[in-house]
C-alpha cells in the first residue's frame, strides 16, 4: 500500500521538565508546495541560559524556511536533510563566535511522503522505527561512550558511560567536523509508527515499552502517557522533554454511491 493511500496521523509534545528553562524545540512542518510530504524535527538545545534555546529555535527555523522551499517534484529529499543540518550548523557557529557562549543543538529529523520515509540525526535525539509493538530501527547516538565502544575500546567507553554520558562527538554548532546519519525506507504499512524523541524523554524507557505504547494508542494519547510515565520517573530531577510521533494508518473509506436504474415504461 503506498504513502498516497494511507493517512498520516502525528502528535507533538514538550515539557519543560525540572528545568528553569526549556531548550527542546519540536515541530511537524507540512509545505504548500508540496503537500503529499511531512517534515517532523526534534532539536535538543545545549549551551547555557538561552544559548541553547538560540541553537534549537535555528534549527527549526532553518528546516521550516527549507522545506517550505521543496518542490512537489523535487526527488532530493537526503540532499535536503544534509541542507537543513549544514545550514543550521553554520548559523549556529556564527552565533559561537559573535558572543561568548558555546550553543549547539542535536536533531533528529523524518520525512515522510508516499512511500518513502527518510530520517537524519546528529547527537543523541533519536529516532525509534516501530511495526507490530516491535522496534524495527532506532538511530545511534553520537556519544563518546558510543563511539569507543564501537571503536573496540570497551574499557574506556565504560568508563565514558558512567562519568561523560552526556558529551557528544556530533552536534550542530560543535567545532568538530559534523557527523549527520541518514537513512531511509520504502517499506512502510499500516500501523508503522515513528518517534522522535531528545533524551529527556527517551531515558526513562526500554525499546519494548515505547514499541508497545506505540502500538497500541493513537500519536496523542501515546504521546501524552510517554510524558506522564517520563515525568514520574524522573523523580523531581527530570530534563526538558520533547517528542513527535507520526504514524500510518489506513485510510477512511470513501463513501459509495450507487445510482438506480432508470425505469422506461
Amino acid at each position: 500500500m503506498t504513502q498516497s493511500q494511507l493517512k498520516v496521523s502525528a502528535a507533538i509534545a514538550e515539557h519543560l521538565g525540572d528545568r528553569s528553562e526549556q531548550q527542546d524545540r519540536v515541530a511537524i512542518l507540512t509545505s504548500e508546495r508540496n503537500p503529499g510530504a511531512a517534515l517532523a524535527i526534534v532539536a535538543d538545545g545545549m549551551g547555557g541560559r538561552t544559548g541553547g534555546r538560540l541553537a534549537a529555535d535555528q534549527v527549526i527555523t532553518t528546516a521550516r524556511n527549507l522545506f517550505n522551499e521543496l518542490s512537489e517534484r523535487d526527488t532530493t529529499l537526503p540532499d535536503l536533510l544534509r541542507q537543513i543540518a549544514n545550514e543550521a550548523h553554520t548559523v549556529i557557529r556564527l552565533c559561537a563566535l559573535s558572543s561568548e557562549k558555546e550553543p549547539h543543538s542535536t536533531i533528529a529529523a523524518l520525512i515522510v511522503k508516499r512511500d518513502l520515509a527518510i530520517w537524519a540525526h546528529a547527537g543523541d535525539s533519536r529516532l525509534y522505527l516501530c511495526r507490530a509493538g516491535r522496534v524495527l530501527h532506532r538511530t545511534v547516538d553520537h556519544t563518546v561512550a558510543h563511539q569507543l565502544s564501537s571503536e573496540g575500546r570497551h574499557a574506556e567507553a565504560e568508563v565514558a558511560a558512567q562519568h561523560y554520558k552526556n558529551i557528544l562527538f556530533s552536534a550542530l554548532g560543535i567545532k568538530h567536523e559534523l557527523k549527520l546519519d541518514i537513512n531511509q525506507t520504502h517499506d512502510l504499512r499500516v500501523g508503522d509508527a515513528f518517534l522522535l524523541a531528545s533524551d529527556g524523554l527517551w531515558a526513562y524507557f526500554e525499546d519494548t515499552e515505547i514499541a508497545s505504547v506505540l502500538d497500541r494508542l493513537p500519536p496523542r494519547d501515546a504521546s501524552k502517557q510517554l510524558v506522564a510515565q517520563a515525568r514520574e520517573r524522573a523523580e523531581g530531577r527530570g530534563d526538558n522533554l520533547s517528542l513527535a510521533i507520526v504514524k500510518l494508518e489506513a485510510p477512511l473509506e470513501a463513501p459509495r454511491f450507487t445510482v438506480p436504474e432508470l425505469q422506461v415504461s
